[in-house]
């Protein structure tokens, strides 16, 4: 029994001793340690020592701002540009209305005013600056009549017979002083902002129409004209005021002196108010201009 017990003990140390040499598998946990690095900038301020630079003065930038001060209205500085963009000749049309008073006429009617419209062309040009310019014009009036002599109707201060130089006879029939009239002008402008005051000279001629019987082989039954054909001399005085670019309106005063006022017919050596006498014209024109280059 002993014996059979000491084969039993030995028999399980042996057994014990064999599973105690085989190797475990163990589990093997990894850690991983992860660092980051930043980077973090420092300012600091340097301190630097002065170069002594110098610099000139300014003096065209004052200059600009000078200038700028000194221009205030817009519109007058793009009229001022188109003026001085455009040098040449410009040209234009002129229409209107006027009132004449011619002393001469005051005998054959009580009416102090003569109605008339007129149409026109001009030309200028500006001289010396801008602003300053020359205009030649001319212009074709028509006056309505405001009295009429017949003496088919009725007694008037022209009426009978009068006598050419070879003593052939003339019969006064009619006279109205409706007549056309031809103006040419040469004025002198100044435009300040959109006002244009002027004063020029001026040359006329009225066509005034007296009609006569006169003789026809002996014979007086031929009617005929005797007409005015005198240039007279005068002055304008004037102003305009430019409304748009291209339109202005036109006020005027004109004076003539007339001399010596007559009616004639080349086929008769006769002269109707052949006399030394002077006569004073007067008119007052309203109008438009239109200018029709740019």
């Amino acid at each position: 029994m002993l014996l059979r017990k000491i084969i039993l003990l030995f028999s399980v140390i042996v057994f014990a001793q064999t599973f105690a040499q085989r190797k475990k598998t163990d589990t093997v946990y990894v850690y991983e340690k992860v660092i980051v690095y930043d980077t973090i900038y420092l300012e600091k301020a340097i301190r630097l020592k002065p170069a002594f630079l110098t610099f000139s003065p300014l003096q065209i930038q004052h200059k600009e701002i000078n200038s700028n001060h000194q221009i205030v209205d817009k519109t007058e500085l793009e009229e001022q540009i188109k003026k001085t963009s455009y040098t040449g000749f410009k040209y234009g049309i002129q229409g209107g209305i006027g009132f004449k008073n011619a002393n001469w006429a005051k005998n054959f009617s009580g009416k102090q005013q003569q109605f008339g419209q007129n149409l026109g062309i001009w030309i200028s040009k500006s001289i010396i600056n801008p602003n300053f310019s020359l205009m030649l014009s001319a212009n074709v009036f028509h006056w309505n009549s405001k009295f009429d002599l017949d003496a088919n109707k009725e007694e008037t201060y022209l009426n009978g017979f009068y006598f050419s130089e070879d003593n052939q006879p003339l019969l006064f029939q009619r006279f109205n002083n409706k007549h056309f009239e031809y103006v040419l002008g040469l004025k002198a402008f100044y435009e300040w902002k959109n006002i244009r005051p002027s004063v020029g000279f001026l040359a006329n001629k009225n066509i005034y129409k007296m009609q006569f019987l006169v003789p026809e082989n002996n014979v007086l039954n031929k009617l005929d004209d005797f007409k005015s054909n005198q240039i007279n001399l005068g002055f304008s005085l004037g102003i305009q005021y430019r409304v748009f670019s291209r339109f202005m309106i036109d006020l005027e005063y004109q004076y003539y002196k007339i001399r010596n006022l007559s009616l004639k017919n080349s086929s008769f050596d006769f002269d109707i108010f052949k006399t030394n006498n002077t006569f004073a014209e007067r008119k007052i024109v309203l109008g438009i201009s239109y200018a029709i280059s740019k």
